[in-house]
């Protein structure tokens, strides 16, 4: 079941997060470290009410942030759409104990269904380019990629940015 994240999950969200990033350092992808995404990132996340979580059995799954709001970095790509009502995905995770079993492609369901829902004109989101799996998974769904933006805080690299239209959008002609 995909529900909004409530603050007794916190620190079962926080471990997921944790075990993803220790996983994915495993595979040489530094994405994501015992800093990022920060409690308190999290939190605010939770409490903004933007964080769903895929809870099976009392166990929270996997984990999603759908957001209205354009972070900074992102006013430099080129969109595919007007920026003006878009859905932004940020922090998509699935504890690597059920990774490859579909809860991504569920968690990315579920988000497309509802920014149709919302009427939302496109989703929105960045993958850290070395993540070569979550490229193939988003363009594979039918994301464009776009542009690269940066966060030195937290790599190096760039993160690719993608976005899909929905049957809603405008083009920017």
């Amino acid at each position: 079941m995909i529900r909004k994240a409530n603050l007794n999950d916190l620190r079962e969200i926080k471990k997921l997060t944790e075990a993803c990033a220790k996983a994915l350092q495993q595979q040489n992808i530094f994405q994501w470290n015992e800093n990022y995404p920060s409690m308190e990132k999290l939190q605010k996340d939770i409490e903004k009410q933007e964080l769903y979580v895929f809870e099976e059995e009392n166990i929270i799954i996997a984990i999603i942030v759908l957001t209205p709001n354009m972070d900074e970095v992102y006013r430099n790509i080129d969109w595919l759409s007007k920026t003006d009502n878009n859905l932004y995905v940020h922090r998509l995770a699935t504890h690597p104990e059920f990774w490859g079993k579909g809860y991504a492609r569920k968690m990315m369901d579920f988000t497309e269904e509802f920014a149709k829902k919302k009427n939302f004109a496109s989703i929105r989101l960045d993958t850290f380019s070395k993540n070569i799996r979550n490229q193939k998974f988003y363009e594979a769904r039918g994301y464009t990629k776009l542009g690269d933006v940066y966060f030195p805080h937290k790599n190096e690299h760039p993160f690719h940015c993608y976005e899909k239209l929905l049957s809603t959008a405008k083009t920017k002609n």
